[in-house]
C-alpha cells in the first residue's frame, strides 16, 4: 500500500525572509507609494473613532436616553403625610424639604410624627430634572388656598434647608400666606459650611455635567461617583504605597448604590443633585435669611430654628459650627427670631435613622418656642 503523498517543502525549505516579504506583501496599504505613513496613521485614526461612536451610541441609546425620556415626565409635586393631631391644626401646613441626593421628602415627614402637633404635613418631591424655588412656592401657595390653611412651617433637612429659605422667601414676600417659622436641620447657610471632603465630591459632579455629554442622565456615571464617594467602606491601606481594596465590602457598596441611587424611584437625578448642589454655592441663604429678618408693613417676622448637633463634630457633612455663627448674627441677637437646638445623639440630618431623638427635641423645643411665636404674632 502506498504512502499519501507529502507536500514538497519541508522544515529545512523555511526562510524568514521570504515570511517577512509574504507580510508585507498582505499588509494594509502595501501598494501605496506616496504619504503612505500619513495614510495609514489617518485610517488607524478612523478606525479608533468608528469604534469609539458605537461604544458611545451603546452609551447614549441604553443608559442616556431612557433616563432622560423618564424625566421629561417628571415634576414637583406636594404630598400628604400625616394629618394634624388636633382639629385646630388644620390651619397650619407643614412642609417638608430634603437635601442632596434626595427626591421625595415624604419618607422622611413620616418619620417625625411631632411635626404633627404643628398642623398637616405635606412632603415636597423635587422635579427630577431641577430646582425651581419659586415654582414650588407657588405650588405650595396654591394647595394652601385651596386647602383654606393660613400659616406654613417649612421644614429643611441640610441642602433642603438651602432651598426652604428660597422658597420662604417667596411665600414670605409673594403671597397672602402667613409665613409662621422655618426649621433648618444641619443646613450649610453657604459653600463655606460644607466640609472640604463634601464640597470636592460635589464639585466634581458639577464639572462632569459641564463637559460629559448626557452626564445629566447617566445612570453609569451615577454609579461611578455614588461608588467613589463609598470608598472608605472598602477601600484599605496596602503594603506599599497602593491601597488595596475589599472586593467583598466592594460588593456590598455596589449593592447598596444600586438599590438605593439607581434602581429607587426616589433616588434623585444627576441634573437634580447637580442644581441641589449648586444652589449651596450661589450663597444665597444669607440674603434669604435678611430679607426673612426684615420688617415689613403686613408681615412678621417668622421664627427660624436650627436643629444641630451638640458636638459639631459628629456632623461630617457640614461645619454647624460655622452655620450657627452664621445665623446667630444674622437672626439672632436681643430681637431676633433664632433658636438653636442641640441635642447630643444626632449626626448629619438623619431624622429616619434617629427618629426618636429628633421627634423629642420637636415636642420638648421646637414645639413651645414655634407655638408661643406663632401666638405672640397673630395675624
Amino acid at each position: 500500500m502506498s504512502s499519501p503523498a507529502r507536500h514538497p517543502s519541508t522544515v529545512a525549505d523555511y526562510d524568514d525572509a521570504r515570511r517577512r516579504a509574504r507580510l508585507r506583501e498582505t499588509r494594509l496599504g502595501h501598494r501605496w507609494r506616496a504619504w503612505r505613513r500619513t495614510r495609514l496613521t489617518m485610517v488607524r485614526c478612523a478606525l479608533v473613532v468608528v469604534a469609539v461612536l458605537a461604544v458611545f451610541g451603546q452609551y447614549w441609546r441604553y443608559d442616556v436616553a431612557p433616563e432622560r425620556e423618564r424625566l421629561a415626565h417628571t415634576a414637583p409635586a406636594l404630598l400628604p403625610v400625616a394629618p394634624p393631631f388636633t382639629d385646630d391644626g388644620w390651619d397650619t401646613a407643614v412642609i417638608d424639604l430634603v437635601g442632596l441626593g434626595g427626591l421625595n421628602a415624604a419618607p422622611t415627614a413620616a418619620a417625625l410624627p411631632s411635626l404633627r402637633h404643628l398642623g398637616v404635613v405635606w412632603g415636597v418631591r423635587y422635579d427630577n430634572a431641577g430646582i425651581d424655588t419659586k415654582v414650588i412656592a407657588d405650588m405650595i401657595v396654591g394647595a394652601t388656598q385651596r386647602a383654606g390653611v393660613r400659616d406654613i412651617v417649612l421644614v429643611g433637612h441640610s441642602m433642603g434647608g438651602v432651598i426652604a429659605l428660597e422658597v420662604a422667601r417667596h411665600i414670605h414676600l409673594g403671597s397672602d400666606r402667613r409665613l409662621v417659622a422655618v426649621l433648618l436641620d444641619c443646613t450649610p447657610v453657604d459653600l463655606d459650611a460644607v466640609r472640604p471632603e463634601s464640597r470636592g465630591r460635589g464639585t466634581d459632579l458639577v464639572r462632569y455635567m459641564g463637559w460629559l455629554p448626557g452626564a445629566r442622565e447617566s445612570r453609569l456615571l451615577r454609579m461611578a461617583v455614588e461608588t467613589t464617594a463609598r470608598q472608605d467602606r472598602f477601600v484599605r491601606p496596602g503594603r506599599g504605597v497602593l491601597p488595596r481594596v475589599d472586593l467583598g465590602a466592594l460588593r456590598g457598596v455596589i449593592g447598596e448604590v444600586l438599590r438605593d441611587k439607581i434602581f429607587s424611584r426616589d433616588a434623585a437625578s444627576n441634573g437634580l443633585i447637580e442644581a441641589q448642589f449648586l444652589a449651596i454655592v450661589a450663597g444665597g441663604a444669607a440674603g434669604d435669611l435678611r430679607a426673612l429678618g426684615r420688617e415689613y408693613p403686613d408681615k412678621q417676622r417668622p421664627a427660624i430654628v436650627f436643629i444641630r448637633p451638640r458636638d459639631g463634630n459628629r456632623d461630617r457633612v457640614v461645619d454647624v459650627d460655622y452655620s450657627h455663627r452664621v445665623l446667630i448674627e444674622l437672626s439672632g441677637g436681643v430681637d431676633g427670631t433664632l433658636l438653636v437646638v442641640r441635642p447630643r445623639e444626632i449626626e448629619h440630618a438623619d431624622p429616619r435613622q434617629r427618629p426618636a431623638e429628633y421627634n423629642a427635641i420637636i415636642e420638648s423645643q421646637v414645639l413651645p418656642f414655634v407655638q408661643r411665636y406663632q401666638r405672640a404674632n397673630p395675624p
